[in-house]
């Protein structure tokens, strides 16, 4: 398959100039397979009250965002996956959406909220579902997700070749921790981050694909926005034999992976 990361600045409630800035970069773009955008790349990120947050997030089943990824993906034949700002009922959520012409594939709710999130958004709720599609089962995972290494294993155990990874990231430290998360599941991961400042945020950009052995395919600059591409087999991600005697998952000693809590 080939894959292609869209690394951008979203503006805060500027869902029109957020498509457009998309569809400039689209348009000078080679066609692929999947294309992953980052976090919230329909609202923008730093909110400044809960009612901001709101006016800028939309329900699935009615989104112009949504709205124009089907639109690309009938002209292109690409799938997407994207972060949004999912509203549902009174409730919102910090979500990433797989897209392709028929409309939503699979939703992913962001389980570790960072920061100023916990007042906009519920945590996810959903879990850490895997979807098929033509080129193989992927898995998606939201920015500070990534610190916790369970969501990796979970979502490699449950078969996904492939993380997407959609991110507004202002830590230093995701882009370096990636590639062992990819070695030790034996996964592609692609994170998209975006690039610019926000409201008193500067973020870290250097989206970067990752291939099972933990080597960088792709990696971008910290504050150009532009589009990465590269072509990949995500059969390498069933592959998990480390020697000829050492396999990956049917090594793990699932009999001593606990905590024992004594009670005082």
């Amino acid at each position: 398959m080939r894959i292609g990361l869209l690394q951008f600045a979203p503006q805060v409630g500027e869902t029109e100039k957020n498509i457009a800035k998309i569809q400039k970069l689209l348009d000078q773009s080679p066609i692929v397979d999947l294309w992953v955008l980052p976090e919230l790349a329909s609202s923008g990120y730093n909110f400044e009250s809960r009612d901001e947050a709101v006016l800028c997030s939309e329900s699935l089943n009615n989104s112009r965002f949504i709205h124009f990824l089907m639109e690309r993906a009938t002209k292109t034949g690409a799938w997407f996956v994207s972060g949004i700002n999912e509203r549902n009922g009174d409730k919102l959520y910090n979500s990433s959406v797989m897209v392709n012409a028929d409309g939503v594939v699979g939703v992913y709710r962001k389980l570790h909220l960072f920061k100023n999130e916990k007042y906009f958004f519920e945590p996810g709720n959903l879990g850490l579902p895997v979807f098929d599609t033509p080129w193989g089962k992927i898995g998606m995972l939201v920015c500070f997700d990534w610190m916790f290494p369970e969501v990796w294993r979970l979502l490699a155990l449950k078969g996904a070749q492939l993380v997407c990874h959609p991110s507004n990231l202002v830590l230093p430290w995701c882009q370096q921790a990636t590639p062992g998360y990819a070695l030790t599941n034996r996964i592609f991961v692609a994170t998209t981050n975006r690039i610019g400042h926000e409201r008193g945020l500067d973020f870290t950009g250097r989206s970067q694909l990752v291939d099972p052995y933990g080597s960088i395919i792709l990696q971008g600059k910290k504050r150009k926005k532009q589009t990465l591409v590269a072509d990949i087999d995500l059969a390498e991600s069933l592959n998990k034999i480390m020697t000829s005697e050492n396999h990956a998952f049917d090594d793990r000693r699932g009999d001593v992976y606990h905590l024992e809590l004594k009670v005082k």
